[in-house]
């Protein structure tokens, strides 16, 4: 029986993919070997010794203390492209409220007051504050083309809108699925000398804090908009506000209120709604308890930021599972304890992520526990752990 613990509701969707006949899931619950969870900051907490994996139901990690899991030998997983298409809904509105002004809109129809003629009166005399400009022929510049930013380049496409995007580190798959319509930036500053609205969809590490800063700002167009429904940080608010301000730029919406700009005449501000969908809740709980499940059930690793793609089919025998620095000999320890011990190996697969590296043998027979004591006792070793001989998923 596997101990679940759930620091955050977690959709039953994704609860429903872990059986109770050999799933344990609470809130609150001793000797975890995996946890789920979604916003928890898990930095300041005491991880049990006996956890296995982390799942996070959603696609950033910043609340969850990865350095730290990985010295520990623990994946943690997270549910890449399950919000995708709620996030690309949202900055699609995001363009539109912007350009149409329908805040500021929204907010003078209600102020009007008096009998309907008169509010009729007022409406025709108001409206031309609020006149904007549509999409179609616009340009918009997407940074991370991951599986949102491929998401809204294609949609804008369809609006009728010419996309620019910029990912030095976009995937193969990605790139697949994207429009071969998308331009190619060479740079965050052509992107931005180019863009008409410029929307984010990267994490925010180092290297994306301030992304958009006063020292940017000129490059851009006149009366461009930016929008940020990725990760509070990636843009300087300070700077949009004095840009905003002295008309460089149209607007700025984003899902990072704060005092600076939930007043601001020209910002658009909501309560961090990018991922706020009952599909987007589902579909990341059910990613990341899958690939929990088949992490404690076969040592398969899908999603996981911190250890390599690793899937070997079970064929029947007894699995080892093991991680570790990724330095020379390893592989070769690893085999000679399994072999000293009188198993034959059936099948290996053996991958690398960074610092660490995360093998799978399956061997003939049952794994005693000397053969697991001789491998963490292995210099570089992280963690080791037997799966059993029958594979409850493929």
């Amino acid at each position: 029986m596997y101990k679940i613990l759930t620091l955050n509701n977690i959709s039953l969707a994704g609860l429903e993919r872990l059986p109770r006949e050999q799933y344990e899931v609470a809130s609150e619950i001793q000797h975890p070997d995996a946890i789920l969870l979604r916003s928890f900051n898990m930095h300041d907490m005491e991880v049990p010794a006996t956890v296995k994996a982390i799942g996070r139901a959603g696609a950033g990690v910043n609340n969850i203390p990865v350095d730290k899991m990985s010295r520990a030998g623990i994946p943690v997983f997270n549910a890449p492209g399950a919000n995708a298409n709620a996030v690309k809904e949202l900055v699609i509105a995001g363009m539109l409220l912007a350009c149409r002004n329908l805040c500021q809109a929204w907010e003078f129809a209600r102020g009007l007051e008096g009998d309907d003629q008169a509010i009729h009166r007022q409406v025709e005399a108001g409206k031309k504050k609020f006149v904007g400009f549509e999409l179609p022929g616009r340009t918009l510049g997407v940074i991370g083309l991951g599986a949102i930013g491929v998401q809204v380049a294609n949609a804008a496409l369809a609006l009728g809108m010419q996309v620019i995007g910029y990912d030095p580190q976009i995937t193969v798959e990605r790139a697949w699925q994207m429009s071969s319509a998308v331009k190619q930036a060479q740079s965050v500053d052509h992107l931005l000398s180019e863009a008409d609205f410029v929307t984010f969809h990267v994490p925010l590490i180092e290297a994306t804090r301030h992304l958009v800063s006063a020292e940017r700002i000129p490059l851009m167009k006149d009366n461009a908009v930016i929008l940020n429904f990725a990760r509070n940080g990636i843009v300087d608010d300070q700077a949009v506000c004095a840009a905003l301000d002295s008309g460089k730029l149209y607007a700025y919406a984003c899902d990072f209120p704060s005092n600076l700009l939930k007043q601001h005449p020209r910002v658009i501000t909501l309560p961090h709604l990018g991922a706020s969908t009952k599909e987007a809740e589902d579909n990341c709980a059910v990613m990341v308890a899958e690939q929990v499940r088949d992490y404690l059930e076969n040592g398969n690793v899908t999603n996981s930021v911190n250890f390599p793609k690793v899937r070997m089919s079970r064929n029947g025998g007894y699995r080892l599972a093991v991680v570790n620095d990724n330095v020379p000999n390893m592989l070769g320890q690893i085999s000679t304890a399994v072999a000293e011990a009188g198993l034959n190996i059936i099948d290996m697969i053996n991958k690398s992520k960074g610092e660490l590296a995360y093998t799978l043998v399956d061997v003939d027979a049952g794994i005693p526990d000397s053969v697991t004591s001789a491998i963490g006792a292995i210099d570089g070793v992280l963690s080791v752990r037997v799966i059993g001989g029958t594979a409850q998923r493929s």
